[in-house]
């Protein structure tokens, strides 16, 4: 507490003595949040958020479920989450996770299971921020590293550690589980709040999917300002930001600050997320109380295979290695 207590008296020192650069360092996290992060996650937070809330993910998942259930061998809800954290990207995996498992519709283990490896950076981001910064021109190389790794990590991980999850036929009660978290589930809350009507309870949902999504976007937006703000101690102190630190306190930010000077170290960062993610992300998953530490460990693993998979790209074909 001590460590916390120095550390934030001397951010809020610094603040107070280089206006100016904490203005510029707290402007690109705001800048970043409101052009990067809310016109690419708003709309799907809002979206997934009703679906979950209608009931509809099982529908939804139908079109990728025939070929994800004999790979994974899991339940059309934990293939909507596999789905929406794939394709829309971080935090929309973990906020996508909590609400299902808030709502009763996946199993705490099922939970700690797609936390372990579908909470990742967006492809869209990937594509259209990464790539260009770091001057790379071969996507699929990348794109296997970002997502295929934690795809396999996943398999890995459904045939071992979580080879006790419920199998896609089984019906599960969740309820118990919820009840010890302190979490009502779904059938409780329609049954303490019934809504008359497709229209009504369709209003009534969008209205609370909205209202959560912008919580969770502005506190996205906090998360970003605050950690790109801890860039401002070692700029003061060496006249200079830490560059190779930058990336590992908040990732969007700390790619800009590195440019394209250490791809690898980047696409490493970019696995791992950050310091403002694994915030970011308990503040998803805080309520429900599923574990951050767990999340953590994964992550590292998964920074580890992505490492291990740049050695060997480099070993099998170094002519064409971070083309």
């Amino acid at each position: 507490m001590i460590v916390l207590t120095i550390l934030f008296l001397l951010l809020s020192g610094c603040i107070l003595t280089h206006s100016q650069l904490s203005l510029a360092y707290a402007g690109m996290g705001l800048e970043l949040w409101f052009r990067n992060m809310i016109p690419s996650l708003l709309p799907f937070m809002i979206l997934s958020g009703i679906m979950i809330r209608m009931n509809l993910t099982e529908k939804a998942s139908m079109i990728l479920f025939p070929v994800i259930r004999p790979i994974y061998r899991v339940r059309k809800n934990v293939c909507y989450a596999m789905l929406i954290g794939f394709l829309c990207g971080f935090p929309m995996g973990a906020k996508t996770v909590d609400d299902l498992y808030a709502r009763g519709m996946v199993t705490k283990r099922e939970a700690e299971y797609l936390l372990a490896f579908c909470n990742n950076i967006g492809p869209v981001y990937f594509c259209s921020f990464v790539l260009p910064l770091l001057n790379r021109q071969a996507v699929l190389p990348y794109l296997f590293g970002m997502y295929g790794i934690p795809l396999l990590y996943g398999l890995a991980l459904r045939g071992s550690l979580y080879r006790d999850l419920p199998l896609p036929h089984e019906k599960c009660n969740t309820s118990a589980d919820l009840i010890c978290c302190g979490i009502p589930s779904a059938a409780n809350t329609s049954a303490q709040n019934p809504i008359a009507g497709l229209g009504s309870r369709l209003l009534a949902e969008t209205d609370q999917a909205i209202q959560s999504s912008i919580q969770a976007i502005l506190s996205l937006g906090g998360y970003m300002i605050l950690y790109n703000l801890l860039n401002l101690i070692p700029h003061i102190l060496l006249g200079h930001p830490l560059r190779l630190l930058s990336p590992l306190l908040e990732i969007t930010g700390g790619l800009r600050i590195l440019g394209n000077s250490l791809p690898i170290y980047s696409l490493l960062a970019l696995s791992f997320g950050g310091l403002c993610c694994i915030a970011q992300t308990y503040n998803c998953i805080g309520k429900s109380r599923l574990p951050i530490g767990g999340y953590i460990i994964h992550k590292l693993v998964l920074t580890a295979m992505n490492g291990i998979y740049y050695l060997c790209w480099f070993q099998i074909s170094p002519a064409s290695f971070l083309r």
